[in-house]
């Protein structure tokens, strides 16, 4: 969202705080072709609450997952989420994109707990304000310049180029409105769990409505498997991954805990934006991220918040060739890959 450069393709690559995902797609008049796609696993603690703290092994991973997969293109495009990125709705007088673009960094200032001279910072004007015709919606999108220095570098030590930085909530939801088709009217959430952070963004006709992102997701049920059970972190992992396979009660009341205690954030964010909406309720929520694998985390989530909950494929309507790709393994990575799915949409400029 925040870098500049000349309309082209670009890779998309998310690196998590457990993995990086690669997606390389074509694009044709709305439709896409998958090109490439890849995951490799991050060691332990190489990203700690957002923050890069062993760059040289996150680079090594990067350049080992491109080179297997036989990518040429420089030009990647990457997303940042949680504590790492400010996301605000804010309402300003209705101007001209160009005069909002001379004004944007003034009118920010009060909305962003930092130097503004800190940030870079990107805006979207959404719609006119329903309450003021004179006024209008705008989001606004800010990060550190230190954390987007640390991907620059990232990339570049990669052989990489870093065009274009994202926000995963926004990734999520290209990958949704690439695959699926809703009414314009309905309001649907799309919820991306990942190993440290939980990515919530209620959508209506391609706008945001809310967005949230909670510092929680699929680490927790190792922590707590440890915890309670007191298994290594390696047992702990297994068993999380495993639980579907287990007799061990012990560990299926923990991972149901667990679920418990994830489907209740969700319910709390969801409920908070209900209780401030004036639109019509949520109709639908998407699930995506590794997390969402876990045993009978969807099952939970869709009999506490009483709504339709179904994963989100973000290969439903991506074309390929099966000479080239498994579908089996697509199957097997699709939860992981929505993020990368939906940055690969991205094109240097797109708003």
């Amino acid at each position: 969202m925040f870098l500049f450069k000349k309309k082209k393709e670009l890779i998309g690559i998310d690196i998590g705080s457990s993995s990086v995902k690669v997606v390389q797609l074509k694009g044709n008049d709305g439709s896409y072709q998958l090109l490439n796609a890849g995951i490799l696993p991050l060691p332990p603690e190489a990203i700690v609450d957002n923050t890069l703290m062993d760059s040289a092994a996150i680079v090594g991973v990067v350049k080992n997952l491109v080179s297997s997969l036989g990518i040429k293109i420089k030009d990647v495009v990457c997303s940042i989420s949680g504590n790492s990125v400010i996301i605000r709705k804010i309402v300003l007088p209705t101007m001209p994109q160009e005069e909002l673009e001379d004004q944007i960094s003034w009118e920010a200032e009060q909305y962003i707990p930092f130097d503004i001279n800190d940030v870079n910072m990107d805006f979207q004007i959404l719609s006119p304000d329903s309450n003021d015709p004179s006024k209008m919606n705008v989001l606004l999108v800010a990060s550190k310049k230190d954390i987007i220095n640390d991907y620059v570098s990232v990339f570049s030590e990669s052989g990489m180029n870093l065009s274009v930085v994202d926000v995963d909530s926004f990734a999520i939801q290209n990958a949704f409105e690439a695959n699926y088709d809703y009414n314009s009217e309905d309001i649907i959430a799309l919820v991306n769990i990942g190993a440290s952070i939980m990515n919530i963004n209620v959508i209506k006709d391609g706008i945001t409505l809310f967005t949230r992102d909670v510092q929680m997701g699929g680490n927790l049920y190792t922590e707590e498997i440890q915890k309670q059970i007191g298994l290594s972190s390696e047992d702990a992992e297994a068993g999380k991954l495993l639980a579907h396979e287990s007799t061990n009660n012990q560990l299926l009341h923990v991972i149901m805990k667990v679920n418990e205690t994830i489907t209740q954030e969700i319910r709390r964010s969801l409920d908070f934006y209900n209780s401030t909406a004036s639109d019509n309720r949520i109709s639908g929520v998407f699930v995506c991220g590794g997390c969402s694998k876990v045993y009978k985390l969807i099952d939970t989530i869709s009999e506490k918040i009483g709504l339709p909950v179904e994963k989100l494929n973000p290969f439903a309507k991506i074309k390929y060739i099966e000479n080239d790709f498994d579908p089996e393994y697509l199957e097997e990575i699709a939860q992981f890959m929505a993020v990368p799915i939906g940055l690969a949409i991205r094109r240097v400029g797109d708003k």
